[in-house]
């Protein structure tokens, strides 16, 4: 990824936070990178432990940001959560992997659609 692409990733994610957190979420870990993938927000819903991918797309990127999140990444993302899970000395009350979705257009605030247990 580019000095641009990871600059927006970057922004989405600080987006995608603070969109959270007016919802009540409350952020554990950001950019948890373990062998297996890498988890851009780890979140607290209440007793449960929300997994976040967020996807960030400019004005004119291809398809909305959410189709990026395919199955083989999902594969992926799992993995690393399994590896998150794994280092905890307790098990959460239950989890979920959401994925919020920003697309920045070139006038006007950010549209962010959140996708909650996109798994399940």
């Amino acid at each position: 990824m580019g000095r641009i692409g990871n600059f927006l990733g970057q922004r989405g994610e600080r987006l995608a936070e603070k969109f959270l957190r007016r919802k009540g979420y409350r952020t554990v870990a950001r950019n948890f990178r373990t062998r297996e993938g890498e988890l851009d927000l780890v979140c607290r819903d209440g007793d449960c432990l929300v997994f976040v991918e967020v996807k960030t797309r400019a004005p004119g990127g291809l398809g909305f940001p959410e189709d990026a999140v395919t199955a083989d990444k999902q594969r992926k993302m799992l993995a690393a959560v399994n590896a998150y899970l794994a280092r905890l000395l307790h098990a959460p009350a239950s989890f979920r992997i959401d994925v919020v979705s920003i697309t920045t257009p070139t006038q006007g605030p950010p549209q962010i659609i959140h996708l909650e247990n996109i798994t399940g």
